[in-house]
């Protein structure tokens, strides 16, 4: 019954098309009437809650589709493909952003560990990357209490930190809490590395950089680096300059602006990559593409 209770919750906050910031700081809703195909985007750590239709994000050519039956968790930045393409005005794609605070994150994670004296899933491995989860019900409840808080300002104001924590403490507790809990909680050199890359774009990194960074040695850090991303250190950074680039474009920046932004400082170099990865010419692209809600 709680998730009806969530997704009529949604559709009578958002009753056309679009993508709607709550007055609770980090959680949107949307709905998706359009079939939209796979485009560049970059992922926030964040949880994504689908109440009717499918989504799909594709991270290294791996294809995650989800629909109500699983939740989405992304415990770090990472370069991906997203779209909708199912979604149509008679199956449309509804559901619930959710930005996750990395603090409160750290802080809830430290405390499940300490109370389970260190025997909890979080250590032994690199955190991983797009997680699927069922809902269970604790997540589909601290869901329900969360939204619930947008028909009350008084309640929002006075409750709404609480029930985020509730439910972040749902997500840690819940079928992706592996994937959770090594992002945030002891040994989480390759979440803090990605979010220490994703705002220093415009630098020029070293892999001996990132590693010195976080105390491995170089061999060490690119097969942790992997088993976490799918990708190499070298190939993240250039998936996610590319992505945050097509973005800017998509959304009107001149190509060379874009570039210069993400760190290229050669328009021509840009250019090769972009090609290289999308089949387009930044110029090419730009009048095709928009990037989905």
């Amino acid at each position: 019954m709680s998730k009806e209770q969530i997704k009529d919750l949604i559709e009578r906050h958002l009753p056309e098309a679009g993508l709607l910031d709550t007055a609770l700081k980090g959680v949107q809703l949307f709905r998706v009437t359009e079939a939209m195909p796979c485009v560049p985007a970059v992922y926030e750590p964040t949880v994504v809650a689908i109440l009717s239709g499918t989504k799909e994000a594709v991270l290294d050519g791996e294809h995650h589709v989800y629909s109500c039956d699983k939740y989405m968790l992304c415990p770090m930045t990472l370069p991906v493909e997203a779209g909708t393409p199912l979604a149509s005005e008679d199956d449309p794609l509804l559901g619930v952003v959710i930005s996750l605070e990395p603090r409160m994150m750290r802080e809830l994670t430290m405390e499940i560990e300490t109370d389970a004296g260190g025997r909890t899933q979080s250590r032994g491995g690199a955190p991983s990357a797009l997680a699927l989860a069922a809902w269970d019900v604790g997540f589909t409840q601290a869901l329900l209490r969360l939204l619930e808080l947008l028909d009350n300002p008084v309640d929002l104001k006075v409750l709404g930190q609480g029930r985020m924590r509730e439910l972040c403490y749902a997500v840690l507790m819940g079928e992706a809490r592996t994937a959770a809990r090594r992002a945030f909680g002891v040994g989480n050199e390759i979440a803090r590395t990605i979010e220490y890359l994703s705002t220093h774009l415009n630098e020029q990194v070293t892999i001996d950089d990132m590693a010195d960074n976080v105390g491995m040695s170089r061999a060490v850090f690119h097969r942790r680096f992997k088993e976490a991303t799918t990708m190499s250190p070298i190939q993240f950074v250039k998936s996610m300059r590319l992505n945050n680039a097509a973005m800017k474009i998509a959304e009107g920046k001149p190509v060379s602006e874009a570039a210069w932004d993400v760190g290229y400082q050669s328009s021509s170099q840009f250019s090769r990559e972009f090609k290289r990865m999308y089949g387009q010419s930044p110029r090419q692209w730009s009048n095709t593409v928009q990037v989905p809600q």
